[in-house]
């Protein structure tokens, strides 16, 4: 009789009369991996800073098989995500936000363009949120305005001679300690 040999019963199956379990319905989700009936905000859109962002069209996605974690799936699913982004040729980044990226990523651009690959999730959806993440975060940091210039303080006049003072007492006894004693 099939199903009822020990190592099914062992796995937990229960032994059926010839007709196939049914599988586990799961619950559906949206093709992005948010639950249903959740707003969330503009999804074509990058935040990077305040009022800048970056449209969805101005990216350009390429995927392929991922190394990593997996098992038989790896091998056959396109999980990882390669996002390129045009930071010279990019009309939404004014003019001062991309000369300072241009300017900072400089080592990281091949011909104007980012190149930003994400494989460490199973998922294509989550390794194309990581890689917008990671965009995000390094064009925010990219366009940061430079820091402030830092302004040397005068050091007072009573300061310094109390200084020197000090150096000329610590002067003097390692001075009367190296003489001899004669």
């Amino acid at each position: 009789m099939p199903g009822r040999n020990g190592r099914d019963l062992a796995r937990g199956r229960v032994p059926t009369t010839g007709t196939r379990p049914r599988r586990a319905v799961r619950k559906s989700r949206r093709h992005d991996g948010r639950r249903p009936g959740i707003i969330t905000g503009m999804p074509d859109d990058i935040r990077v800073r305040g009022l800048l962002s970056i449209p969805e069209s101005e990216l350009g996605w390429r995927f392929s098989r991922s190394s990593g974690p997996g098992g038989q799936h790896v091998n056959t699913s396109a999980t990882a995500a390669e996002l390129s982004f045009d930071v010279a040729g990019s009309p939404s980044l004014p003019e001062p936000f991309r000369s300072r990226a241009l300017e900072r990523l400089a080592g990281r651009l091949v011909r104007g363009v980012l190149t930003i690959r994400a494989e460490e999730y199973r998922s294509q959806q989550r390794n194309r949120d990581a890689a917008r993440a990671r965009l995000a975060a390094l064009l925010a940091e990219a366009t940061a305005p430079p820091p402030k210039k830092r302004i040397p303080k005068k050091i007072p006049r009573g300061l310094n001679e109390r200084r020197l003072e000090n150096k000329k007492r610590r002067s003097d006894v390692k001075r009367q300690r190296s003489n001899r004693w004669d």
